[in-house]
């Protein structure tokens, strides 16, 4: 397929009430699908919820018994992979013909996780778990690893997730550019300025699409008997949007959308202008490999990162650079 329109979905979370957010997703998948739209990116931690502001009662050595029930109340209102909620979500990717690609806290044992799902119109995809949670994430969720990467074939494209400051990660970016990924959704909780400026650079240097999509919330779109040290009254923002799309060569297609309570931005793509923007480079064949180790003890080792040999460093070994001659 030549053309297709995609779409990022800029809009508030309902805070700890998952079957309500499953509701809303429905809804504005509905209208993205009914704008024509085929692909369709939700924001980071949609569902239940991006906990900016909220502190789960926690300092260094300490977690109040508020925050501990703050904490169980998030909880049980998280997703489980595979489970209903994906179940439900799998539906209303069906029903509106999309391929979709949503954030939500993901419930595994004891350990929350910041996950990206993916789906089709045929059904649940995959998931790719964050690998590091940013500053005080690593108070509420747990570490991704090297086993939940994916990029998938699609109809429009090789489509793949790389969540909020993961996109600072450059050896995470190889390992997607080395994977072939076309489509790159950024979910996200970044509103700032400069993250405008991150997503063109990604594109550009992936040649790739970049879809990124951020929630625009209030304080009312969170529990009011649960406190927010950025926010005091019901209409004050606590998340800005921001969201946008870029095409292969930096530039912005749509976005990006700043301070707007609920949108859907859309706009046409074309593997074309990624195919003619790939006679500048092609980073994953000039740059080098990485690989990304696996963990089986979970959420408490990182994963191992590796740049291999086409820099120049000896296979397997010492990693010195090797002298010419």
């Amino acid at each position: 397929m030549s053309s297709f329109k995609t779409a990022v979905v800029q809009a508030g979370a309902v805070g700890f009430d998952l079957e309500p957010g499953l509701e809303k997703v429905a809804r504005l998948a509905g209208d993205a699908a009914a704008g024509g739209a085929r692909v369709a990116v939700f924001p980071e931690a949609f569902l239940p919820g991006y906990p900016r502001g909220i502190t789960f009662g926690t300092v260094v050595g300490d977690r109040t018994p508020e925050g501990r029930e703050h904490f169980r109340r998030y909880r049980d209102a998280s997703v489980d992979v595979p489970g209903p909620a994906v179940d439900r979500l799998a539906g209303i990717a069906a029903e509106n013909s999309l391929h979709m690609v949503i954030g939500v806290v993901e419930r595994d044992g004891g350990t929350l996780y910041c996950t990206a799902l993916f789906f089709s119109p045929e059904g649940y995809l995959g998931k790719h778990r964050k690998l590091m949670p940013t500053a005080a994430e690593r108070l509420v969720w747990g570490f991704g690893d090297g086993s939940t990467l994916p990029v998938f074939d699609t109809p429009f494209g090789r489509l793949g997730a790389v969540i909020c400051w993961e996109n600072y990660m450059p050896l995470l970016r190889m390992a997607m550019y080395a994977k072939g990924v076309q489509i790159w959704c950024a979910p996200t909780a970044d509103g700032r300025e400069t993250w405008l400026s991150t997503m063109r650079h990604v594109a550009l240097e992936g040649r790739c699409f970049v879809l990124s999509c951020n929630q625009f919330t209030r304080r009312r779109d969170f529990p009011s008997d649960i406190p927010n040290t950025l926010a005091a009254n019901a209409d004050d923002v606590v998340s800005t949007g921001g969201s946008c799309i870029i095409d292969p060569l930096g530039r912005v297609l749509a976005g990006p959308l700043g301070m707007v309570r609920r949108s859907c931005s859309r706009t046409s793509t074309s593997m074309r202008s990624r195919a003619a923007s790939s006679t500048s480079t092609s980073p994953a064949t000039t740059r080098g490999r990485t690989c990304f180790g696996c963990s089986s003890t979970r959420n408490h080792t990182r994963p191992s990162l590796r740049l291999s040999e086409r820099l120049g460093r000896s296979p397997g070994g010492t990693g010195c650079p090797r002298r010419p001659g």
